[in-house]
């Protein structure tokens, strides 16, 4: 492992998988490997859970950014004492905003993301272990706390404040890169010691990517469940 990305969810973290990967530090991990591959999840729950195999996890990959990786960074920060640390910082309201539309939309919210998601979690026991997962982090993180009764950007928001300084805080200075896309590829490159692309910086993964890969992943397993149950009422 040679960068840990301590950055919160929603803070261009699937650009900077790319870009890492452009830089030579590939694979990178993130959320979206969990996402593709349910079975990712239990080792993670016992990672949570204290039982943390690190190599186990990440096996040949050199950088990890987003959740859940991101989350257990002070423990990647000792297991890794050679690995830089990359904090992707947004503004708090546009951060809050996005939470919205996408994470907090997923686990609280009034959408059809939500429904879909809690359905599929009535008939897919590896998406319901994975929303207990990120339910437990987001608790355990002390970042929703009581907003789980109603969205208030400004409560978000200020807590992501308090969580990147809680990173700023922890993490010693000569290891650390506070870093948002929109500062551009020569702060990343200079820190990871990388030429420059002559590619622009990736810009990826909006809200309605996150809905849209959350709703399809919903429909595909809830008509296959579907099709199964009319299988077995036709076989008796």
């Amino acid at each position: 492992m040679k960068l840990i990305g301590a950055g919160l969810p929603r803070t261009g973290t699937m650009s900077q998988k790319i870009a890492l990967e452009m830089l030579g530090l590939a694979p990178c991990y993130h959320m979206v490997n969990v996402l593709s591959d349910l079975s990712l999840v239990p080792p993670w729950i016992e990672a949570f859970e204290g039982g943390q195999n690190w190599d186990r996890i990440f096996g040949d990959h050199q950088a990890t950014v987003d959740w859940p990786g991101a989350f257990f960074y002070q423990e990647l920060v000792e297991a890794y004492p050679d690995a830089k640390v990359l904090l992707s910082v947004r503004d708090g309201d546009s951060w809050a905003c996005s939470m919205r539309d996408t994470i907090w939309g997923m686990l609280y919210g009034d959408t059809l993301m939500r429904d879909l998601s809690s359905a599929r979690a009535r008939v897919d026991p590896s998406w319901a272990s994975y929303l207990e997962l990120v339910l437990a982090m987001w608790d355990k993180s002390g970042l929703i706390g009581s907003i789980a009764d109603g969205f208030e950007a400004s409560t978000l928001a200020r807590a992501m404040d308090r969580y990147n300084d809680q990173v700023r805080q922890s993490v010693p200075a000569d290891r650390l890169l506070v870093w948002s896309p929109a500062d551009g590829w020569e702060p990343l490159c200079e820190f990871v010691d990388a030429p420059v692309p002559s590619a622009p910086l990736p810009h990826v993964n909006d809200a309605m990517t996150f809905a849209g890969r959350v709703n399809e992943g919903a429909i595909t397993t809830l008509v296959r469940w579907q099709d199964q149950r009319q299988v077995q009422f036709a076989q008796g």
